[in-house]
C-alpha cells in the first residue's frame, strides 16, 4: 500500500513541474506561449502580415509548440520507475 502511495506521490509530484514548463515559439513576429498542461497562455499576432499568412503560422507555431510539450512529458515520465 505505501508503494502505491509513493508512486502516486511521484506523478502528482510530476504533474506539477510539468505544469510549470513552458514552451515559446515565434515566426514572423508571430508568437505562441503553451504551458505543460497543454493550455495555450499567450498567442501574439503580427498586424503587419496577411491574416491568412498569420492563421498558416499560428497553426503551424501551435502544433510544433505541442509536440515539443508532449516530448518534454515523455521524458519527464520515461525517467520515473511508477510502473
Amino acid at each position: 500500500m505505501f508503494d502505491k502511495l509513493s508512486k502516486l506521490k511521484q506523478l502528482k509530484d510530476m504533474q506539477s513541474a510539468l505544469a510549470q514548463e513552458k514552451v515559446k515559439k515565434e515566426e514572423k513576429g508571430i508568437e505562441v506561449i503553451i504551458n505543460g498542461k497543454m493550455e495555450i497562455e499567450e498567442v501574439v499576432l503580427n498586424q503587419e502580415l496577411e491574416q491568412s499568412e498569420q492563421e498558416e503560422i499560428l497553426k503551424k507555431l501551435i502544433n510544433n509548440a505541442f509536440k515539443e510539450i508532449q516530448a518534454i512529458a515523455a521524458q519527464k515520465m520515461a525517467g520515473m520507475n511508477i510502473f
